[in-house]
């Protein structure tokens, strides 16, 4: 692949990123922006360097362009003040668990973070959900970015859509699939397979946790509509409802039932700005036609309703740690290029 370099009067900007957790996708953004750092230079004329890596006890500071000691070789965890002082970062990345005690650390940290002007870009969800407003007012406060693309789809771009691309459009309504274990289980029981079958398929692939709970009982899906629906119409996550219809054992007799009438079975999300402070995931019978009914595998897709300008969806984007991974990256570069002019 040739590619063209970004054209500048000016040597490339750099930007310090401290990355704060370093689970599967912590691993696949280090590693993404470590091995393809040339390339991203070159490409967006930004020099992305992981400036720091912490995790709940520890912390490792890189030496540039090199990958992170082992784990033994770290030291202790400092006060994020001071790492992000230490290293001069400008963005701080989260790629924590959602887990009760893991919220509080991902929402403290971002929310000092935006404050001293650090941009945050996070793919944890559970501080998002429950201090939006905080973390909106922080941002003001420090005149500081937030971006969420890897909590609201991975590397699939629902959230810059929700965020920017609808402005203007009179969009009225979401309807999603938006988590990949889902639809691949459910077409699994259509062809035939238990649901224990079904997971254990989606697990060896790579598509299921080895907690697939979340997935299933819809409510993953129903976060990440809630996210996009902020980001759609300004509602607070903290009180938005959610109403979810899980995949069990009983979903299987009409899995297989829609697909004898030559549908496919799907865990719809959906939500609409004249039901405010509401999203929904159901099980719905899909037809041919209807871009929900197109996904394969763990495939997702997003159909955003607007009357006027008809009906615009977005599909596809690789469902696994780089995929978040690579969403991150993407919301950094956009961070860190934020006032750049022209096309750029």
């Amino acid at each position: 692949m040739v590619i063209t370099p970004l054209t500048l009067d000016r040597a490339p900007e750099q930007a310090a990123v401290v990355l704060s957790g370093y689970g599967p996708v912590g691993r696949a953004f280090a590693g993404h922006l470590i091995s393809r750092g040339a390339e991203i230079t070159l490409r967006h004329g930004v020099r992305l360097r992981l400036a720091a890596v912490r995790v709940r006890a520890a912390q490792c500071l890189p030496r540039e362009g090199e990958p992170p000691e082992s784990r033994s070789a770290w030291e202790p965890l400092a006060p994020l003040e001071r790492t992000l002082g230490q290293t001069g970062a400008s963005v701080l990345v989260q790629t924590l668990p959602s887990s009760p005690e893991e919220s509080r650390q991902a929402g403290d940290e971002a929310a000092l973070a935006l404050r001293r002007g650090v941009h945050v870009v996070t793919a944890t969800k559970s501080h998002l959900l429950s201090r939006w407003r905080e973390l909106e007012e922080a941002a003001w406060a420090g005149r500081s970015l937030i971006r969420i693309s890897a909590a609201t789809g991975a590397a699939l771009p629902a959230g810059d859509l929700a965020r920017t691309g609808m402005r203007g459009l009179g969009c009225e309504s979401v309807r999603a699939c938006l988590n990949g274990t889902a639809t691949f289980v459910l077409d699994r029981l259509a062809a035939g397979e238990s649901l224990a079958e079904a997971v254990a398929q989606a697990r060896r692939r790579g598509i299921a946790e080895a907690d697939p709970s979340a997935d299933l009982s819809g409510f993953d899906a129903a976060t990440k509509v809630r996210l996009l629906a902020a980001l759609l119409w300004r509602w607070d996550p903290a009180a938005v409802r959610s109403r979810t219809e899980p995949v069990d054992a009983r979903t299987a007799s009409a899995a297989v039932r829609a697909a004898a009438a030559g549908r496919r079975l799907r865990a719809v999300a959906d939500a609409r700005a004249d039901e405010p402070l509401l999203v929904q995931v159901r099980l719905q019978e899909t037809a041919p036609g209807d871009p929900l009914y197109a996904l394969e595998g763990p495939e997702k897709a997003v159909v955003y309703g607007c009357p006027d300008a008809g009906a615009i969806t977005v599909s596809g984007g690789r469902s696994s740690p780089l995929g978040a991974a690579l969403a991150l990256v993407k919301d950094t570069l956009a961070v860190t290029t934020a006032e750049r002019f022209g096309f750029a």
